[in-house]
């Protein structure tokens, strides 16, 4: 075995090591051990989350794609991978419309005139069995809290997210208080924590600790996630542009429920991974 093929990908710097497991099976039986050795930045590729594209498992789709984040552990649903994904699908077939088929569902996506992807994220779930919660709460207001994180809403956009509305997005020292809330007991699942702000009529500040991640420039679902919050809240409409460390996403909240998150794709290179980081030799 010569090596293994990648692309390096983002989505407003939320980074991806892209792998095709319809041509490279190897890469189909990744362990969590393997996935947090290339996802290192010092002796790996380096990394948010890995993603390999598998064939689809539904006739309805045009190929699955199965996440890991950097520490291996593995995840439903993430907005930014999806729209690279969905990239990659539209230029293979010559489509602007591709169906990419995850753990937590089918996600429509669309290339649009100015290069952005649009994805059909599905539908908010806001039950407290969904997120999923311990125990039977207003998920609009979820009682507890941590220093100045406090009141929280609860989100599941295929992965369970904890908002919370802050005067001030930027002063929150998320290092800190991430990782004690990602594996705080009301979430036996963990959770994804954001914390955001009102900047202007339906413009949010959000910054995000990722569950299995630590701090990252974006997260899809997390912006959708927050684009949901606020207007449950009431402090926005369904239709908002949500800024993140690595740049803004357009999210909109439709009447069924399903929310569309619409931003960039960037490719940053291409290469061969040495078969040995897979225990190939």
């Amino acid at each position: 075995m010569n090596g293994i093929s990648f692309i390096k990908m983002h989505g407003l710097g939320n980074d991806f090591v892209v792998f095709d497991g319809r041509r490279d099976s190897v890469v189909l039986d990744m362990d969590d051990a393997t996935a947090a050795r290339i996802a290192d930045r010092r002796t790996g590729v380096g990394c948010d989350q890995l993603v390999v594209i598998e064939p689809p498992r539904d006739d309805d789709a045009d190929a699955f794609m199965r996440i890991r984040n950097n520490d291996g552990s593995e995840v439903g649903a993430c907005g930014n991978a999806t729209r690279c994904v969905a990239d990659i699908l539209m230029a293979e077939f010559k489509r602007r419309d591709v169906t990419v088929q995850t753990v937590s569902g089918l996600l429509e996506a669309r290339g649009l005139d100015d290069g952005t992807v649009t994805v059909d994220m599905g539908q908010a779930r806001l039950d407290w069995r969904e997120i999923p919660l311990l125990k039977a709460v207003d998920t609009n207001h979820i009682p507890f809290s941590l220093g100045p994180l406090t009141d929280a809403v609860g989100v599941n956009m295929g992965n369970p997210h904890a908002v919370f509305f802050v005067d001030d997005a930027e002063a929150v020292d998320l290092e800190k208080y991430g990782p004690v809330l990602e594996h705080h007991d009301i979430f036996p699942e963990r959770a994804n924590i954001e914390v955001c702000h009102l900047m202007g009529e339906n413009r949010l500040r959000m910054r995000v600790w990722e569950r299995g991640a630590g701090i990252t420039r974006a997260c899809g679902t997390g912006a959708c996630a927050t684009g949901v919050a606020a207007a449950r809240r009431g402090l926005t409409g369904r239709k908002v542009d949500v800024v993140l460390d690595g740049g803004v996403l357009g999210i909109e909240w439709l009447p069924d429920d399903h929310v569309l998150m619409t931003g960039p794709v960037a490719t940053s290179f291409s290469g061969i991974l040495h078969p040995s980081l897979f225990g190939v030799h």
